[in-house]
């Protein structure tokens, strides 16, 4: 009996493999006819343009495109057309229930299990994907690594929903953001935080969250009376970059802030506490702000009267300050409410009023929910703006956001990766 080479047993198993693969790669032509395209990093808009997308890429863009014939093609001739949204810190395994919880997410860590938390995870993941939303950073708050799950189920085109950058279990000081009690220390601990307060601690816990699947690192550096140092932090991002990953910061004090400004994080999550000084340092670091300013009437359900106007003239404030002191913007929302009216995506799409609030304008409003987040993602190469050669994230609302954001209140056309997932 001849014997092949090992090598020709192997290009023979794995050739119908190959064969099949290829047949089934999507290469289907949809046009898209878009009245006017906005570009968020310029501003700029261009009249009646044809979009041609080949499977999850856009393939050409243009005014004088000729359309194949017997190509699928959306009529959005009086849309304005744009990349799809990034929000830069969502939590979408969580959801808080506001009678049940008391409107406080502590309690929803101890009501929900992680088959729950993934399951709400799909549902807020769909519906922030039909508001316009088609890459997020999910934050933490996840359970026992829940979104992982939801993060593949939707690059296998299992269930909508947006590309997802996952945190896993967030990085803390003992006792994360809760305050423990000795005779229940477990119950509100693991798994939704990781306690780390050694070096060969904060080294397990950036690699173990890496191994489970996360795809960005989440460390809270203060909240307690002890936060972390520079060097701790600095630490964090050395091992983090070794896995190619990246890292936001929970901060909420002056302190807090100061300390991750200085290490050269990739992201400040909510900085209410943060100053105008350090603002000026982020900036020179190359330093994203991931503000989170609650719009007043959110805060109102969960907030009595007084405390929701302070923690919202706080909110206004840090954001404004960021503004006047020109550090990179990232859009984001930290939305994990339930409130009657309103799914995770409608709710989410509100904190445009806030950041209008601030002072920005609607140009810098949509660079911070497209071009900035593309960049702090690490993604701008593959999404974030309608290129050839980049995937189809596209979306269009029936007003003009470049005039009044307000219009992304609107969505009414959703692609992502080029499946049409809504339509007008």
């Amino acid at each position: 009996m001849t014997r092949l080479p090992l090598r020709h047993v192997l290009l023979l198993i794995l050739a119908p493999t190959a064969g099949a693969v290829a047949q089934n790669r999507d290469t289907t032509l949809t046009a898209i006819r878009a009245g006017r395209l906005l570009d968020p990093a310029t501003g700029a808009i261009a009249r009646n343009q044809i979009i041609l997308v080949r499977g999850t890429k856009i393939e050409s863009v243009g005014g004088n495109l000729t359309i194949p014939e017997g190509t699928p093609v959306v009529d959005l001739s009086s849309q304005t057309v744009l990349p799809g949204l990034f929000d830069a810190h969502t939590h979408l395994c969580m959801t808080v229930k506001m009678r049940r919880d008391a409107a406080n997410y502590f309690y929803t860590t101890l009501n929900d299990p992680d088959a729950a938390r993934a399951v709400d995870g799909v549902i807020n993941a769909r519906d922030v994907l039909n508001a316009g939303f088609t890459t997020v950073r999910d934050v933490g708050n996840e359970g026992n690594y829940a979104c992982t799950s939801v993060r593949r189920a939707i690059a296998q085109a299992r269930i909508p929903g947006p590309t997802i950058l996952n945190a896993g279990r967030i990085i803390a000081p003992y006792g994360g953001q809760f305050e423990l009690q000795p005779d229940k220390k477990e119950a509100l601990a693991s798994p939704e935080y990781y306690f780390a307060d050694t070096r060969d601690e904060l080294l397990k816990a950036v690699r173990e969250n890496a191994h489970y699947g996360a795809r960005v690192i989440k460390l809270v550096v203060d909240d307690q009376r002890y936060i972390y140092s520079t060097d701790d932090i600095r630490f964090v991002i050395e091992e983090a970059r070794r896995m190619g990953l990246k890292v936001a910061t929970h901060v909420w004090t002056k302190e807090g802030a100061h300390n991750a400004v200085v290490a050269g994080v990739a992201s400040l999550e909510h900085a209410n506490g943060i100053s105008d000084e350090d603002l000026a340092l982020a900036k020179k670091n190359g330093v994203v702000a991931v503000f989170t300013p609650f719009p007043e009437w959110v805060l109102r359900q969960f907030r009595d009267t007084a405390g929701a106007k302070e923690e919202y003239a706080q909110e206004i404030d840090r954001l404004r300050a960021g503004v006047r002191a020109g550090v990179t913007i990232a859009f984001g929302t930290d939305a994990i409410h339930a409130l009657p009216g309103y799914d995770r995506g409608k709710l989410a799409i509100m904190w445009v009023d806030s950041y209008k609030a601030a002072g920005m304008t609607p140009r810098a409003i949509l660079q911070a929910m497209t071009v900035n987040g593309a960049r702090l993602f690490g993604v701008e190469k593959e999404r974030g703006a309608i290129q050839p050669g980049l995937a189809a994230d596209i979306i269009s609302v029936p007003g003009n956001p470049a005039d009044d954001i307000g219009a992304l209140k609107q969505v009414n056309f959703v692609m992502k990766d080029g499946r049409i997932v809504k339509r007008p």
